[in-house]
């Protein structure tokens, strides 16, 4: 996040922060990149400065998030972090886990990492640039992002509301791992580095705790695809469902102080 926001000048170091605990796809459970996190993130900052709060700046962020996607995907083929760096970050032993790190070094470790998001920068610059820029954004009268109604119900500045609204439908709508407890646990590490208590990565209490609960309202899926029983077919299909109450249950649980 912070090389494409610095690119926007419009650097958010408390905000870049915030964002360490979804390395590792939320937690180091494997799920999205967590350079895909940080470049939804921009995506959102972004169209706040163009569009201001509301449903036009989030119909915005998504739409660039979606194009983020697809083009993280056509560079790296995967969008999982397990599956990027062939590493189960939680597995069932600590003997698999220092085999799956002896692997990964061998391959370049966080070098190749580094690598990749260096690469990838400027494609997810080009990506929010273009989609922000030339393409005609509809304001809608309906909310059209789930993390974004969550972000308003944590109590989130409109700046911060428009930034997490491309996490929906499992970051840009892809079915990946929920985009709202991803905003959710955002939310809170900021929140906490606010009140004093610094920025933890991935053993930051107020996560684990988020991810707790989360867990057991969903019956142990982290996925959107899985939780909701399909992926999103677009934006007017997201905002149909979240309108209608879907997922509810799920924002209750994580907007929970």
């Amino acid at each position: 996040m912070s090389v494409v926001d610095d690119s926007f000048d419009h650097p958010l170091k408390v905000e870049e922060g915030a964002c360490a605990p979804l390395a590792g796809g939320i937690m180091q459970y494997g799920y999205q990149c967590g350079m895909l996190w940080g470049a939804a993130l921009a995506a959102g900052a972004q169209a706040y400065q163009l569009y201001g709060p509301g449903p036009q700046a989030e119909m915005g962020a998504m739409m660039a998030t979606q194009r983020l996607v697809a083009s993280f995907q056509t560079q790296n083929k995967h969008i999982n972090c397990s599956d990027i760096t062939e590493v189960e970050w939680k597995p069932s032993s600590k003997r698999d886990l220092a085999m799956q790190m002896l692997r990964f070094f061998a391959k370049g470790g966080p070098i190749g990492c580094f690598r990749m998001a260096a690469a990838y920068a400027p494609i997810a610059y080009d990506e929010i640039n273009s989609t922000l820029s030339q393409e005609h954004i509809e304001a809608p009268s309906s909310p059209v992002s789930c993390t974004a109604m969550l972000a308003k119900k944590m109590g989130a500045s409109d700046l911060h509301t428009v930034m997490a609204a491309g996490f929906a439908g499992g970051i840009g709508l892809c079915g990946g791992g929920c985009g709202a407890l991803g905003a959710a646990i955002w939310i809170a590490v900021m929140n906490s580095s606010k009140e004093g208590a610094g920025l933890k990565d991935f053993e930051n209490p107020e996560a684990v705790e988020l991810i707790d609960r989360f867990l057991q309202c969903t019956d142990y899926e982290f996925e959107c695809s899985e939780i909701v029983g399909r992926k999103f077919q677009n934006i007017q299909d997201h905002s149909g469902y979240v309108c209608n109450g879907g997922c509810s249950e799920i924002f209750d649980v994580l907007a929970i102080s």
